[in-house]
């Protein structure tokens, strides 16, 4: 992110311009070193034709690398400890929901560049998506391994050229290119080349530059971020804008917490135009780099860094005889009666798909859920003046939840029996390129109890049983500039499905004057906290929106809430005055199925299946069960409630759509808020006895505090899928207890 001397630099920089080239040179090589480790290219990709960043700088980065990149800065990343790995360019398809191939976007990309008008100039082309165009729902869940072949092989693309914006179908098999309509308001998904790029187009502003001299800041030691603005009127219409602030990285590999305060840019993204220069800043110190460094080995000395309970390690939990699970043709989990499809995707992250249930008493496998994932992240700020007011992200529609995911580290994002799954993306220029490590999937054991009871003495009854609980979790983290988001999809033997987001990564903060808070005046509204001396953690919100096409013992479902209200007895009836009556009620459309939690109006929100029915003649369904959560507190009229109207309630209920999938809409970056779940919803179609998707709302209030400083411990929420009269009775009682014999035994060597 680091920009290279310019010409009008400082006598300064002039006399120490050898010492800067020798700095870049070695900082380029370095970064081709990180590059390497952390993502594998197949050999198909063309390395050669990376573009500089910078033109005529000979910059140092490339298109594949992450975010905070910095020229002759660098810092060496940690090595994976696994060894190295397929570039999979041998990989072929065993199942219809399989992502496309190395060799399959290799394919796509040349049948994009032969489509008439692209041929007439296939460098113009930019992909910012090229994703599997899924076969038919009904296709799939009729398809049967060994005996049906793969339904035809298609991608999805989402394109740019000469300024417009194309959705495209092609079929692999054919070679045939079919456009599709584009959305009437909004811009693609950014890709990671166009992210990378804009981070130096400030440097090119000569109002820019002179800001940086008045701070008396040098630009070796800036790096800046490219910033979506969202949507504020038809001024920002017609026309691909990105904000871009910036940092001193002077000091600290935690630039974060050193922002250059009110300087603000705005750039035209086809152009790499700066357009106009804000800087508000003036009077406001760039923060200290001291105590910002999170490393290992920088934050403290040596002495400090191991006292205490800084000692300890994690134990080893790992159950006998793992890995317990199969990871079968690549993509298909079994484990524990539990049988799913995952996979990595550029936007959503990651994708649990045909997840079934093995019932203990017949051993059929039931489907659960035909399709979980991600749809969409927003994370508004709460500060209204003019640096922040616009900072209000959709993580997945504007930077890619996927693109953002960066390799896990084994023993510390994952235990040491993990296994992991790679992802195979798509650059800008349509060629492929491999995330290691993206997802690990393994067993946890922490120590609880799946079930138990003991008898109390006084029954004469000499009873202790108990058993452990095993689970199984599929697990992502995407790294969105300085945010972390860890994603677990935790499966148990008994049918409940826990998933489950945390927050961690770095504070976006502001610069201040203040060191103090004795220095604040008197009803200042600072829209966050003093977190060390000049520099305030903002207000802001996360609400992670997930897509759950359920099929719960088939594809026809009802949405179903049960409702719990205080009842009251009849005078002579009963000593209770009181007690707490259910009341089920079928939804028989979309507004009826609307939700917003509420603490003194409980209810449960049933999922079923109204003809298959149990023994006892009790519809088979599961439920969705809230844990902690938070709901939007912005005027619906504001323009970013708008746009994120999709956080408008904690459960929304639509029959199924294929061309459904993206709450925000499929075009989200300046969009205007016209084609999210909340304007589907509003034609309030009939759901009852339907193929049903449920969407639910994870939220987050977060208030910084001085613990987050200068990396937050990590936060976290969930919600439950849990089977409510799916089994006859508990699904694990047959489950036997762990004996001595069932542990390993570990013995010294001579």
């Amino acid at each position: 992110l680091t920009a290279p001397p310019k010409a009008d630099a400082t006598p300064m920089d002039h006399s120490t311009s050898l010492l800067r080239l020798i700095f870049l040179a070695l900082g380029a090589a370095l970064v081709a070193l990180v590059v390497r480790s952390a993502i594998r290219l197949p050999g198909g990709i063309d390395t050669t034709k990376t573009a500089s960043f910078v033109d005529g700088a000979g910059g140092s980065c490339t298109r594949f690398l992450p975010w905070a990149c910095s020229q002759g800065r660098g810092q060496p990343r940690s090595k994976p400890s696994t060894p190295p790995r397929s570039s999979h360019e041998s990989d072929v398809p065993l199942h219809p929901l399989d992502p496309l191939t190395v060799a399959e976007v290799n394919r796509a990309r040349e049948l994009l560049r032969a489509y008439p008008p692209f041929s007439s100039a296939p460098s113009s082309l930019v992909v910012h998506s090229l994703d599997l165009d899924e076969p038919d729902k009904s296709v799939v869940r009729s398809w049967q391994k060994g005996a049906d072949p793969l339904p035809p092989r298609g991608a999805m693309a989402i394109v740019r050229f000469r300024g417009e914006s194309h959705v495209l179908v092609v079929d692999l098999a054919e070679g045939t290119v079919t456009p599709l309509p584009a959305p009437a308001s909004g811009y693609p998904m950014m890709s990671m080349d166009e992210q990378s790029i804009l981070c130096f187009a400030p440097f090119k502003d000569a109002a820019f530059n002179a800001s940086l001299r008045r701070r008396g800041v040098r630009m070796s030691d800036v790096a800046c971020l490219p910033i979506s603005l969202g949507w504020y009127g038809p001024a920002e219409e017609n026309r691909r804008l990105i904000k871009s602030q910036c940092f001193s990285t002077e000091g600290t590999a935690n630039f974060y917490m050193r922002p250059i305060e009110g300087l603000t840019v705005l750039i035209d993204m086809d152009t790499r135009e700066v357009l106009h220069v804000s800087d508000r800043g003036d009077g406001i110190p760039i923060p200290a780099a001291a105590n910002t460094d999170y490393r290992h080995g920088y934050s403290k000395p040596a002495a400090e860094q191991e006292l205490g309970f800084q000692k300890v390690r994690a134990p080893s939990m790992e159950p006998p005889g793992w890995p317990g699970f199969e990871l079968v043709d690549g993509h298909t989990v079994q484990w524990g009666g539990w049988e799913f499809h995952l996979k990595a995707d550029a936007r959503a992250g990651m994708v649990v798909s045909r997840a079934r249930v093995q019932d203990p008493a017949t051993g059929e496998h039931r489907e659960v859920l035909y399709k979980g994932m991600p749809s969409e992240l927003f994370v508004p700020y709460m500060d209204p003046t003019e640096a922040w007011y616009f900072k209000t992200y959709m993580d997945a529609g504007e930077y890619g939840f996927g693109l953002q995911a960066m390799p896990l580290v084994p023993l510390n994002d994952c235990p040491r029996h993990a296994r992991y799954l790679d992802a195979v993306f798509v650059a800008a220029n349509g060629r492929p390129y491999v995330r290691e490590n993206m997802i690990c999937v393994f067993e946890r054991y922490a120590g609880d109890i799946a079930w138990r009871h003991s008898e109390s003495p006084i029954t004469g009854l000499d009873i202790r049983e108990s058993r452990p609980k095993v689970t199984l979790v599929a697990r992502m983290a995407a790294s969105v500039a300085n945010y972390d988001y860890i994603v677990d999809w935790e499966f148990q033997m008994d049918g409940l499905v826990r998933i489950k987001v945390g927050l961690s990564g770095i504070l976006m903060v502001k610069g201040t004057e203040y060191s103090h808070m004795n220095q604040v005046r008197k009803n200042e509204d600072m829209y966050g906290t003093l977190l060390s001396e000049n520099v305030i953690g903002v207000v802001h919100d996360h609400y992670v929106t997930f897509r759950l096409d359920m099929d719960v013992d088939g594809a026809e479902n009802s949405f179903v809430k049960v409702e719990m209200a205080r009842h009251s007895t009849a005078p002579d009836e009963c000593p209770r005055k009181s007690y707490l009556k259910a009341n089920r009620r079928v939804a028989r459309t979309e507004k009826d199925a609307k939700v917003r939690l509420k603490l003194y109006d409980p209810a449960e929100f049933h999922v079923v299946n109204p003809t298959k029915k149990t023994r006892v003649g009790n519809p088979v369904g599961y439920k969705v069960v809230p844990a902690g959560t938070a709901a939007s507190l912005l005027d619906p009229e504001d323009p970013p409630q708008k746009r994120g109207a999709f956080t408008d309630n904690q459960i929304w209920v639509t029959p199924y759509n294929k061309s459904e999938e993206w709450a925000g809409g499929l075009f989200v970056y300046q969009s205007r808020g016209e084609d999210t779940l909340a304007t589907w919803s509003e034609r309030d179609r009939p759901i009852e006895n339907k193929d049903l998707v449920l969407w639910y709302t994870l939220g987050f209030h977060h208030i910084p505090c001085q613990e987050d400083f200068p990396i937050m411990p990590t936060v976290s929420s969930s919600f439950d899928l849990k089977p409510v009269n799916f089994f006859e009775s508990n699904p694990i009682l047959r489950q036997r207890p762990t004996q001595e014999s069932d542990l390993p035994t570990c013995a010294a060597t001579a």
